[in-house]
């Protein structure tokens, strides 16, 4: 998607002007992945025109392979995001009506090539959410790559401005036997999948620790997956929160410490980038513990930086993770 932003922290009524940025939850988390290494690639479809090549000359610029991203249809999704301050919430607004994706077939993907050689395949619910076309052709991917041993990671990622409750949780369902690794917070489990915990409290979307701990262990019991993980985030305001993460392993509920990102610079992205470090750390062998104090430092850090991409070095995350957050010059 081509995501367009008032500039200065303006509303949309305001804006004269634009800054033009290119996004996709799975195509952020991949970002994170190639720029700590890890050979990733993008699944996709794009118009066959200028904007299209200029979403996927955006991609090749932060190390991402674009060989299977199909090219047609008629138009590129728009994501406007005007970013809040203070009490001010930050707003979303979708375009995506009649776009590339929403027009893919089985005939624009290979997915025995695309999953040759691959040891990870990674999708979120914006992905379904285009549509029943595109959750077949998804579906057609999962397959293949649970037949071959390929691990599969979900982010739900629950958009109500994309579908319903019904409609997500009619896709996901389907789709969730080829998961190992589910990502969502409390109110994606419960909206999608109707699952909660007696006496959650849930205010503003900030989340109870023990709550989620219930939550995960019923998703786990549901579809036998390997980890279940989320973020925390308690929202003081637009520009400050504090941020955690809890992974449950099957055994043991791991929680990351807390930290407090005071001045928000930009908070879209940041679960794509908590997915992105969570791949990374097991694909690394690191242990659960390890594997979410990365994941919720990466997502951290990519709150300061503007636009969707977590564009961090392995070095950075880890310096945070061992307890540096002065955010001193380093020369």
């Amino acid at each position: 998607m081509m995501r367009l932003d008032p500039r200065h922290h303006q509303r949309i009524v305001q804006a004269s002007e634009f800054e033009v940025r290119y996004t996709g939850g799975e195509a952020n988390a991949a970002a994170l992945l190639a720029t700590l290494g890890v050979d990733s690639a993008c699944v996709s479809k794009v118009p066959d025109n200028e904007v299209g090549q200029a979403c996927v000359d955006y991609l090749r610029r932060f190390g991402i392979d674009t060989m299977h991203v199909a090219r047609g249809g008629e138009r590129l999704g728009l994501l406007y995001v005007e970013t809040g301050a203070a009490q001010r919430a930050s707003k979303v607004v979708y375009d995506r009506d009649h776009t590339s994706l929403r027009s893919a077939t089985a005939d624009d993907f290979d997915w025995d090539a695309i999953l040759r050689g691959a040891d990870w395949l990674h999708f979120s619910g914006t992905a379904p959410a285009s549509g029943a076309t595109v959750t077949s052709v998804l579906e057609a991917g999962l397959s293949l790559a649970k037949d071959r041993g390929v691990r599969v990671s979900c982010d739900l990622n629950y958009r109500s401005k994309l579908w319903s409750p019904a409609e997500a949780r009619e896709a996901m369902t389907r789709l969730m036997p080829y998961v190992d690794v589910l990502i969502g917070n409390e109110e994606d489990a419960t909206i999608v999948f109707g699952i909660s915990a007696e006496g959650s409290d849930v205010v503003g979307g900030d989340l109870k620790v023990e709550s989620y701990r219930k939550i995960a262990e019923q998703l786990m019991q549901a579809w036998e997956l390997d980890a279940v993980a989320t973020t925390l985030r308690t929202s003081i305001s637009a520009s400050v929160n504090e941020w955690a993460g809890l992974l449950f392993d099957g055994t043991t509920h791991h929680l990351s410490r807390t930290y407090r990102i005071d001045p928000i610079v930009d908070r879209v992205g940041g679960g794509d980038a908590f997915s992105g470090g969570l791949i990374f750390g097991m694909l690394e062998g690191m242990d659960s513990q390890s594997c979410v104090e990365f994941a919720v430092a990466a997502s951290c850090l990519k709150h300061s930086i503007p636009g969707d991409l977590a564009l961090l070095s392995r070095g950075e995350i880890e310096t945070l993770v061992a307890g540096d957050a002065s955010g001193r010059v380093r020369r």
